[in-house]
């Protein structure tokens, strides 16, 4: 969060028009459906209606920016150093409990070493001259965009800087209003892959942040034209925004406040127009202030951000998680419905109940140890950690990835975790585990799976010996479950600590995978240089790969008339065909045979005739063969020779018929129709005449 001033202006209240109450929220009650519309940087409530409601917003104003690249940046100004006013945390309690899933041994460090590693915007690059700086970053098809409180930069994959440092208001140049003059940080950049697009936002206000400003290019040139929206999202204090990519929607969730930000009113969900915006459409967005959701007691919520090519299934919800203080942790999903808002539902769809653990620095924000000074860092430790990063495998089953910083041995830990079925059926935790293999302080995670389902945790290091470090552990699908079995390498070692700055750290970083090869993780953190400062921060960009994030090739070749399919699905092939998938698959062939033929068996990968799996650790070729019937010669053979000879050419036995005959062909064939050679219809009779 950037800062919160003083001062509350609220300015006229919108109008407002009460169009319907017919929607309904699962489990509940009718709903109050609302729609709303405000002129330019007018703030607004929601109006209160019996029971549980629905609210529709409109965006105030649209418009297409100029293209940024053609802009000179908006350079910092002269504003004083200053520390962003505390990050509220939603609640207060946690009961805590010994951790029964941590691992507190160091694994063999086979994680690999970065194959970029470069810096990003630091301080004092940018307008906010504050800090934390609330790093964040997304990998595109040909471009990295880094953002910081008030600041962006474009760079290439190659780490050559392509546009910026800039404040972000140079995105908003002639938008007007608090998109243009008051934004307020709490910066979010998603790539999304499904469109080429990118998504720049940050929160704004005159007083208090209560609008959202989000831009989406036109095309997937970070540098290009964008889509701008102006949101009010009400006359509340609209905290901590994130912000997930989903194929109906750009989801959101807020930390919401009372206007003077002492009081917390509970986490807030949003969609907004995903079509509409990625064609400069007006914008339009669906919330809710059902108490279910909305309430004190609840704790922070966190949006799935889609991750890889594959969709989630047709008209799937969008998970939110619900993570912090509470033992026991919802997941909602939110069903929204631009076209019939009132069908929208925000449901309670499981309470997953995690391994017990303690939260760390709930009571002071000076809690993480650094070299050289007895000032301490902030945890964080309150909610979950951006992002929840969403992936849908080749097989169809899915993975939510997240973490939350927790205590562990007397020291900060990390809690991560992969929960199945998100998007429908029951929802439970795959694994979990806490990473705390040694006495340093670890905290500020964000982790992200690649398409091979290999797992990559980036977070900061520290303890009263070592000055902040950026670090990152990973685990394979193979390692024993709730562990990052590949250790830990190092981003950058530890330079320097900080001092005063609120003792603020992050408030977040972000790990995200390219979408180019769906293996390389991207991960930017806030650094500090050698010896010990205040308002001096960096930031970091790394990249690096799994080893075993590789993708192999499945040939396919017939012989004869019938059909290939697999499972998972890629190969469906009459001739020959391939498809590549993830090493490690086990792939299961079946195979039908064409009309008149049989299947015969299989050669090269597999063998035989039964089911056949190939576990794909290398390319691999397999050979289906299909048989019509070829009629063997068995004139001279006893009866049982003939019949197994006669059935192994994929011919059935006909009609037998006794003739009588000289001894010794008693018991063998001495006639046969069809003639030998000929070929038939697989399983064609096959007359036998047999000496008695």
């Amino acid at each position: 969060m950037a800062r919160r001033r003083r001062t509350i202006v609220l300015g006229a209240l919108a109008a407002f028009v009460l169009v319907g109450a017919g929607g309904v929220f699962a489990g509940s009650s009718p709903v109050g459906l609302l729609r709303i519309k405000s002129p330019l940087q007018v703030p607004r409530a929601p109006v209160s209606v019996a029971g549980k409601r629905i609210i529709v917003e409109h965006s105030y104003k649209n418009d297409r920016s100029p293209v940024i690249r053609q802009l000179r940046p908006i350079r910092p100004g002269s504003r004083g150093e200053r520390e962003t006013s505390p990050n509220p945390s939603p609640r207060a309690t946690h009961h805590n409990a010994r951790d029964t899933v941590v691992q507190d041994k160091p694994a063999k460090p086979n994680m690999p070493a970065p194959t970029l590693n470069f810096d990003g915007i630091g301080f004092p690059g940018v307008a906010c001259n504050c800090a934390p700086p609330d790093t964040d970053g997304e990998v595109g098809a040909t471009q990295y965009v880094q953002m910081v409180n008030q600041g962006f930069e474009v760079f290439s994959k190659g780490g050559s800087p392509l546009y910026g440092p800039a404040d972000i208001a140079t995105l908003w140049a002639g938008f007007g209003g608090n998109c243009e003059f008051n934004g307020d940080g709490d910066p979010v950049v998603l790539y999304d892959q499904l469109a080429n697009r990118w998504l720049i936002s940050q929160f704004a206000g005159a007083s208090i942040p209560t609008d959202e400003c989000i831009a989406v290019s036109q095309t997937g040139d970070a540098t290009g034209a964008y889509y701008r929206y102006g949101y009010t999202l009400g006359a509340n204090f609209y905290d901590y925004p994130h912000l997930g990519v989903w194929p109906d929607a750009y989801y959101m969730s807020d930390n919401v406040f009372n206007a003077a930000g002492t009081a917390y009113l509970g986490p807030q969900p949003f969609a907004f127009n995903r079509a509409a915006m990625l064609t400069g459409s007006p914008g339009t967005a669906i919330t809710t202030t059902d108490p279910a959701i909305f309430n004190s007691n609840n704790d922070a919520i966190l949006p799935a951000d889609l991750d890889g090519s594959n969709q989630p299934p047709a008209g799937a919800p969008n998970p939110f998680v619900e993570v912090g203080f509470n033992a026991t942790w919802p997941l909602w999903r939110f069903h929204v419905d631009f076209g019939n808002p009132a069908a929208s539902t925000f449901t309670r769809a499981a309470t997953l109940t995690p391994a017990a653990y303690s939260l760390i620095c709930t009571a002071g924000r000076s809690c993480v140890p650094q070299a050289g000074t007895t000032s301490g860092l902030d945890a964080i430790s309150s909610r979950p950690m951006f992002r929840s990063a969403y992936r849908r495998f080749d097989d169809g089953h899915e993975a939510l990835v997240g973490n939350l910083t927790v205590a562990a041995g007397g020291v900060s830990g990390i809690r991560w975790w992969e929960i199945n079925n998100a998007t429908s059926g029951t929802p439970t935790f795959a694994q979990q585990g806490t990473y705390q293999p040694d006495s340093t302080w670890r905290w500020m995670g964000s982790a992200a799976m690649d398409g091979a389902g290999d797992m990559a945790l980036g977070f900061s290091a520290s303890s009263a010996s070592i000055s902040p470090e950026i670090r990152y552990a990973g685990r394979v699908p193979s390692d024993a479950a709730g562990t990052l079995g590949q250790g830990e390498a190092t981003l950058l070692s530890g330079g320097g600590s900080q001092t005063l700055t609120g003792n603020r750290w992050g408030d977040y970083s972000d790990m995200t995978v390219d979408p180019s090869d769906d293996c390389t993780f991207w991960y930017t953190q806030e650094y500090y240089p050698p010896g010990v400062n205040q308002f001096d921060w960096k930031t970091r960009i790394g990249s690096f790969r799994m080893p075993s994030c590789v993708m192999w090739t499945l040939t396919i070749s017939k012989s004869g008339s019938g059909t290939v399919t697999s499972s998972p699905a890629g190969i469906n092939c009459g001739g020959t065909c391939s498809f590549r998938w993830w090493g490690g698959n086990t792939i299961a062939l079946s195979a039908v045979a064409g009309p008149g033929s049989a299947f015969a068996g299989w050669s090269g990968g597999c063998s035989g005739k039964a089911a056949c799996s190939v576990l794909l650790n290398s390319d691999k070729s397999v050979t289906a063969t299909f048989s019509k019937c070829k009629v063997p010669k068995v004139v001279g053979k006893k009866l049982a020779a003939a019949k197994s000879k006669i059935t192994k050419a994929f011919c059935k036995v006909g009609k037998i018929k006794r003739k009588k005959g000289p001894r010794r062909k008693r018991g063998k064939v001495i006639a046969q129709s069809p003639r030998p050679g000929k070929t038939l219809n697989a399983y064609s009779k096959i007359k036998l005449t047999v000496g008695k």
